[in-house]
């Protein structure tokens, strides 16, 4: 069979954000319209504005970086379509990190601490994010751990996969610093510990009147 060249020019409108107008760096989508652009990009973007820059729609009416989410797949295509892009970008923080005389590499906090970090700082919000839009959920256990007595939840949708590994440590192992031992998966796919249940929803679950069905397993692979 043989194989079609397909020149750089032609699907760069995919992977170049839309604010910089550059190749995407730690891609980062919407959740409610999925549209990606760079993370330094649309977090300084979103903490003036609440709708998506490129279609408009409204993200939500007070918090919209809490429906933002690291698309690592589309990241992961961009490096591999882009000759070089991800060593320059590395090069370049660590000139950055250099120069303003921090450690070698800029390391990034990770997701999920990322979010409660900034849900602690917020402080004024005491509602524990019950006027949130919610989602119906279904726990399912996969191998050999303890079943949950009560599989169905109710929670937030800007709940991450991080938060429902903590919670499945907790009734599991009745220890909550285990919950690196727990992987989720929805529609047998293992998913990311930053994806929010409102992210997993609109791109991998796609079936409304029907509670999200995901499953747990002890830890197989590093993710």
């Amino acid at each position: 069979m043989m194989e079609k060249k397909v020149k750089l020019k032609t699907v760069n409108p995919h992977i170049c954000c839309t604010l910089c107008k550059g190749y995407l760096v730690e891609a980062t989508t919407i959740t409610e319209c999925l549209h990606t652009f760079c993370k330094s990009c649309i977090v300084g973007y979103l903490k003036k504005e609440k709708n998506c820059p490129k279609c408009d729609i409204l993200i939500h009416q007070s918090h919209p970086l809490n429906y933002i989410s690291h698309d690592r797949t589309m990241q992961d295509i961009v490096y591999k379509l882009v000759p070089n892009l991800q060593e320059k970008e590395k090069k370049r923080r660590q000139e950055f990190a250099s120069k303003h005389g921090l450690s070698e590499e800029v390391k990034e906090e990770p997701p999920c601490q990322s979010n409660e970090k900034e849900k602690e700082d917020e402080g004024a919000d005491k509602d524990y994010h019950r006027n949130d839009e919610q989602v119906n959920l279904c726990l399912e256990c996969k191998g050999n751990l303890k079943h949950l007595k009560k599989k169905y939840l109710r929670i937030s949708s800007q709940a991450t996969i991080c938060h429902l590994k903590k919670f499945l440590a907790l009734k599991v192992f009745n220890d909550i610093s285990k919950y690196g031992d727990v992987e989720i998966l929805c529609n047998d796919e293992l998913l990311g510990k930053s994806h929010t249940l409102k992210f997993v929803a609109v791109t991998r679950w796609r079936v409304k009147d029907v509670p999200l069905t995901l499953h747990y397993r002890k830890k197989t692979i590093d993710l």
